[in-house]
């Protein structure tokens, strides 16, 4: 019989945090790297890069079989990592399953992973507590500088957000969803804005999907040195292969009508 060891959660989040530095590290030693380990000098970390996308189905990229989407990139990423064949989801709604992702136990142990999902109805204190081991927390202790570009959808300010919970910068939605021109959860009249550059709520014209895919594509350029990028991209649901997300030419003439009218001008970031 095998002897049993008693691991916490936390213990096991924290050694599988160092345990993906150490093999994305040996699968990006570049020369350079290996001669800095053979001399002893400090080796330069790997960076990261952790991608979810929302309703984002099994058969929705072609590396999975669909025939009439390409999506050449993501399949480019399979073809030279790993593809699951075969995985399954910790939770099927949005709040829970950002619960498990970033903390590494099950989502049912924390109260905020109770709800299906968090809804900014929301009357109670529900979130993710700040004190609460993360993922961006521990890679934090091991030099890294961390981004969440997207969607958070953990509670709100003041008492959660992504700043209290380890990472060190933030630029997207705090809640569900939001309308991909006026970025807001509410009707274009009303002051639901909930577009965020950190703790800073922010206006600033274009498209969202557009606007977090360039702010991912500059997340490492922009950090400060030293430190090695983490950054986290959560869109709210995925994009077709090769273009935006769709939209009815109803809808798309009426929220560009709206973002116009709503939105204050100011420098969009570019890619």
């Amino acid at each position: 019989m095998r002897e049993q060891t008693n691991v916490t959660r936390r213990e096991l989040l924290s050694r599988t945090a160092a345990g993906s530095i150490a093999l994305a590290t040996l699968g990006t030693v570049q020369p350079n790297e290996a001669d800095a380990q053979a001399s002893g000098r400090t080796a330069l970390k790997p960076n990261i890069l952790f991608i979810l996308a929302d309703d984002l189905g099994y058969a929705d990229l072609s590396c999975y079989g669909r025939r009439d989407l390409s999506t050449p990139n993501i399949d480019r990423i399979a073809a030279d990592g790993i593809q699951f064949m075969q995985a399954y989801a910790n939770s099927a709604v949005c709040t829970a399953s950002r619960v498990a992702l970033i903390t590494g136990r099950y989502q049912y142990r924390l109260s905020v992973g109770l709800e299906e999902p968090l809804t900014g109805r929301e009357t109670r204190k529900v979130g993710l507590p700040p004190e609460h081991a993360t993922l961006p927390s521990i890679l934090k202790k091991a030099g890294y500088q961390s981004t969440l570009i997207g969607k958070w959808h953990l509670g709100k300010l003041p008492d959660f957000g992504p700043l209290q919970s380890g990472y060190d910068h933030f630029y997207g939605f705090r809640g569900g969803a939001l309308d991909y021109f006026t970025h807001k959860y509410g009707p274009p009249a009303s002051e639901t804005e909930d577009l965020w550059d950190d703790d800073t709520k922010i206006r600033q014209p274009g498209y969202l999907t557009d606007l977090l895919g360039s702010r991912a594509v500059n997340a490492s350029t922009l950090m400060p040195s030293p430190g090695s990028p983490f950054s986290s991209v959560c869109t709210s649901t995925p994009r077709t292969g090769r273009g935006r997300l769709r939209a009815t030419r109803r809808n798309l003439s009426a929220s560009r009508a709206c973002s116009i009218s709503t939105v204050a001008p100011s420098a969009p970031t570019s890619a």
